[in-house]
């Protein structure tokens, strides 16, 4: 074994669900305690020996540096660097596609890396009667590295026409992907609401997921009151939900140094491989707004990484906002069409 490989050897969350945005824990303060879960998930002290620390931006929240501040709240003296990310829902596995590497080269030995979010505090203290957060702001310099593209979400013409928020843009996306398809308006409500289905079973078993509830594909395609239409063809069920307080985060580390730290070999997860592509960078530009070549590119360098073919790999997670990115990545990956692991999803 190369001593330097990068391994992951703790993973940790945890959420606040607080009546009183008065008593809610501010995000990096709720990040710390997925860290400190992910420091007994090595079940070794191995917290003690991050030297770099790497944080998702955080939107609910100004921090000039996260990671500075939960280096503070940890009292981690060894440290040698923060990083942070764009913002993006590809921006956690940008950063372990990252640090990986850096492990590798001997540039990093045990990284923290995590984020959070509190914008269910954030939203609930802006309604009547409203509540002042006193959570504290920090005069750190910004951080020096920042990873990701920084440009803005949206192009000019976008904003001009009334494409800003996601909710406005993925709706372009599902119909267009709805005409490819060829099904009419309600038979494509009906697999979307299939689709998410699925979601919110695997959802329903995990103590850490915001929403429990195992919906059926007619109570999320139905508009109701309490399922209201956001953006056609989207109620409010097949949308993502930014309302929640939530933080993950994971140790990485190399080989060499879990195993000195005393993680056991049965506690040691190898990243085999991992890949970041972009389709052009704004959706107006693009040839096709139905496929997305970055995802096909993507998916098969990571498993050319790995030296496996795709019907080696047991199960898939595929993330986004909205229904019809996950459409879009079976289609580039190859998994549509009753692909039996897609039950997985």
């Amino acid at each position: 074994m190369d001593p330097r490989t990068p391994v992951i050897v703790g993973v940790g969350q945890a959420e606040q669900r607080s009546g009183d945005p008065a008593d809610a824990l501010e995000p990096v303060a709720l990040l710390e305690g997925a860290a400190r879960a992910a420091g007994d998930d090595a079940r070794a002290a191995i917290l003690d020996r991050v030297d770099t620390v790497a944080v998702v931006a955080i939107v609910s929240w100004p921090y000039p540096d996260p990671g500075a501040v939960l280096a503070r709240r940890l009292g981690l003296g060894g440290l040698r660097r923060t990083m942070t990310s764009t913002v993006g829902g590809n921006s956690p596995q940008l950063l372990v596609n990252t640090v990986a590497p850096m492990i590798e080269r001997g540039d990093a030995d045990v990284v923290l890396l995590g984020g959070a979010e509190c914008m269910h505090t954030r939203w609930t203290a802006r309604r009547e009667p409203k509540s002042w957060l006193s959570w504290p702001t920090t005069s750190d310099p910004p951080c020096p590295v920042v990873i990701g593209d920084d440009r803005p979400g949206n192009s000019e013409y976008e904003l001009a026409h009334g494409a800003a928020a996601p909710v406005q843009v993925y709706p372009l996306l599902e119909t267009a992907r709805r005409a490819t398809t060829g099904r009419s308006v309600d038979a494509h409500q009906v697999a979307l609401s299939e689709l998410w289905s699925d979601f919110s079973a695997v959802a329903a078993t995990n103590p850490h997921a915001w929403s429990q509830a195992a919906w059926t594909p007619e109570e999320i395609r139905t508009v109701t009151a309490e399922n209201r239409m956001i953006t056609f063809p989207y109620p409010k069920r097949m949308c993502a939900n930014i309302a929640v307080d939530q933080a993950a985060a994971l140790v990485l580390c190399s080989y060499e140094t879990a195993r000195a730290a005393g993680v056991s070999e049965d506690r040691l997860v190898f990243p085999r491989s991992g890949a970041d592509a972009h389709d052009h960078y704004f959706f107006t530009e693009r040839d096709r707004l139905d496929t997305s070549p970055a995802i096909g590119a993507a998916g098969r360098a990571a498993l050319e990484g790995a030296g496996v073919g795709l019907d080696e790999v047991a199960r898939f997670d595929l993330y986004s906002c909205f229904p019809v990115a996950v459409e879009i990545a079976l289609d580039a990956l190859g998994l549509s069409g009753g692909h039996p692991r897609t039950a997985d999803r």
